[in-house]
């Protein structure tokens, strides 16, 4: 693991259909303002354009306005499905919004999760992977150097295509390629020599293949002649954090039913295979399964670690899945307690004040003894200053 892991959130975002959509959206960015103000290092938000939950159409247009809403935190697109768009015009936003943050934004691209996105705009699911490894390398190939690029499928038509804004960040910003089981996100990844975004981390056959994942990038790093960094890949898992069991179960008893639903019956994404009936029985599941966490802020830690092990040799940043299982004020004190009582014991901030309070601890009587004698003497000194003038 990272000497500091980075901890951030992963925003797709999850809503109840039929919610207000004007105040879920505002409720996404104060969610991203609060996690500024906490510390945290990351948010990625998500593109979907179907099925009623994933309300964000566009991440670049939502970056665009947490920018302005927050001062530290970096903002990614998490992800641009980049087989439903031209990569010249992807390409050209990134730049624009590296420049807009100042270099606090970071790219990171998909095939598309959501198969009822791609069938409005006649896209087979069998060609989502192959487009995205073409326009993922057509858009290294604009970032990286400044000779026009020509390429011409079924989708695009690229003529001597160049972007017209160099990158703010140099040399260039963070990217990341997804991933969930199958090798293609670290394929990808690795002969780009970029970051890796883990959004099945914790899923059975996520965790499973999480040392599989870093192989398959080395292997492709070095025929490519690229290097890859553990330090850039990061792991998604859902989390929900209170300062007792039996509160965090009562808390998200509030939405968890119908985010379940969702994957249950759904949204078609086969590889969230998510099991229960109720409210409890979907709490248990989660704690049960592994594929996150609804309990106390040791618990989370004992998940941090134990993705640490089946990495085989770490990471660099956790992400926190964003949903609804709690009302708005418990998710805001989850992430609260998280960056409170989790994030110091992973960023090298936890054992320097406890070690700090033993060796004070250590010397209490001693120093205690000095300073009593020490006001004594002080004392005794003035009352024979008196004496003397008396």
């Amino acid at each position: 693991m990272a000497k500091r892991l980075r901890f951030g959130m992963f925003m797709a975002p999850f809503h109840a259909p039929g919610t207000n959509p004007t105040l879920a959206l505002q409720r996404d960015l104060e969610l991203v303002e609060h996690l500024d103000r906490l510390g945290y290092d990351e948010a990625w938000i998500g593109e979907h354009h179907s099925a009623g939950s994933e309300l964000i159409a566009s991440p670049e247009i939502f970056i665009a306005s947490a920018i302005e809403r927050t001062r530290h935190i970096k903002l990614g697109t998490g992800v641009i499905s980049l087989s439903y768009h031209n990569p010249l015009w992807v390409a050209e936003r990134i730049v624009m919004l590296d420049h807009l943050s100042r270099g606090r934004v970071m790219f990171g691209a998909g095939p598309g999760a959501l198969p009822t996105d791609a069938q409005m705009i006649g896209i087979q699911q069998s060609d989502t992977r192959r487009l995205l490894e073409e326009s993922f390398t057509i858009i290294m190939q604009l970032l990286t150097s400044e000779e026009p690029v020509t390429f011409k499928n079924e989708r695009w038509d690229l003529r001597e295509a160049r972007l017209h804004l160099r990158p703010y960040s140099e040399p260039l910003f963070d990217i990341c390629v997804a991933a969930a089981a199958s090798p293609s996100g670290p394929r990808l990844a690795g002969r780009h020599g970029v970051g890796l975004l883990a959004v099945g981390a914790t899923l059975a056959a996520g965790f499973d293949a999480l040392a599989l994942h870093w192989n398959v990038m080395e292997e492709q790093a070095k025929h490519y002649g690229t290097t890859v960094d553990r330090a850039k890949w990061r792991l998604v898992g859902p989390v929900h954090c209170a300062p007792t069991v039996e509160q965090a179960y009562a808390e998200v008893r509030y939405g968890i039913e119908q985010w379940f639903r969702y994957f249950q019956s759904v949204a078609a994404f086969p590889q969230m295979v998510v099991d229960g009936n109720d409210p409890h029985e979907m709490t248990e599941f989660v704690n049960q399964s592994g594929i996150g966490v609804i309990g106390t802020p040791e618990m989370v830690a004992a998940q941090i670690e134990r993705l640490d092990r089946q990495s085989n040799g770490g990471f660099g940043a956790y992400l926190m899945l964003a949903h609804e299982w709690a009302d708005p004020d418990a998710t805001k004190r989850s992430f609260e307690l998280v960056a409170r009582s989790v994030m110091p014991h992973f960023q090298g901030h936890y054992r320097p004040t406890i070690e700090a309070t033993e060796r004070a601890r250590a010397v209490r009587g001693d120093l205690a003894g000095q300073q009593a004698q020490a006001v004594e003497a002080m004392k005794a000194k003035y009352e024979a200053e008196r004496s003397g003038r008396g």
